[in-house]
């Protein structure tokens, strides 16, 4: 998990923290909650795809030396 993924979710959760806080202090609010529900579908959504990308080849098909690896592409001068 990325620092910007670990930041989110942690932001996720101190909104939970708060929004509890203030139903139970003043009463529900339904944007309150809406509003948290957005930040966790997009929480979610960043962890899944820092997770998607995780799992991919970080130097691609040509592998980490770039084009050259594997004596593709023209030869040096």
């Amino acid at each position: 998990m990325s620092g910007s993924t670990k930041a989110m979710a942690i932001v996720t959760c101190a909104a939970l923290v708060l929004t509890t806080a203030y139903t139970v202090a003043l009463g529900s609010s339904g944007w309150l909650w809406f509003g948290w529900i957005v930040l966790g579908v997009a929480t979610a959504g960043m962890a899944a795809a820092d997770s998607a990308e995780a799992t991919t080849d970080p130097y691609g098909p040509r592998g980490p030396l770039g084009p050259r690896a594997g004596g593709a592409g023209p030869s040096p001068r």
